[in-house]
């Protein structure tokens, strides 16, 4: 086994841990503005992990084409989860979900009135 490929496993546990941690996040987390922080830790990093993992493998195989597919993939994921994810959180403040706690600082609150 060469050392890129025990990389490449490590990476890919890693994103797979992280991935565990946000499907617990989601199932513990009191409310929907705190599950959907979790569920974009899952795209984040969890899938960061998966990708680097998977590009290391790709060059460890020497296979170029499937080295560029893994890199966009990967950089779809990171152009539209963390956006995805704050679009989601704006749109269900303006449909009228709020946290279970006050929140200390109220960003979405401020753009209300903006429209």
């Amino acid at each position: 086994m060469t050392i890129l490929r025990i990389i490449a496993d490590v990476c890919i546990a890693l994103g797979c841990f992280f991935a565990l941690a946000g499907v617990v996040g989601l199932l513990r987390m009191p409310d929907a503005f705190c599950r959907m922080q979790s569920s974009t830790n899952i795209t984040t990093l969890g899938i960061l992990g998966a990708v680097i993992g998977c590009a290391l493998h790709a060059i460890g195989m020497r296979n170029w084409a499937m080295l560029v597919k893994t890199l966009v993939i990967g950089l779809f994921f990171l152009a539209t989860g963390p956006i995805a994810g704050h679009s989601i959180c704006k749109g269900a403040y303006r449909a009228g979900v709020r946290p279970e706690r006050e929140m200390v600082c109220d960003e979405y609150g401020r753009d209300e009135f903006d429209d």
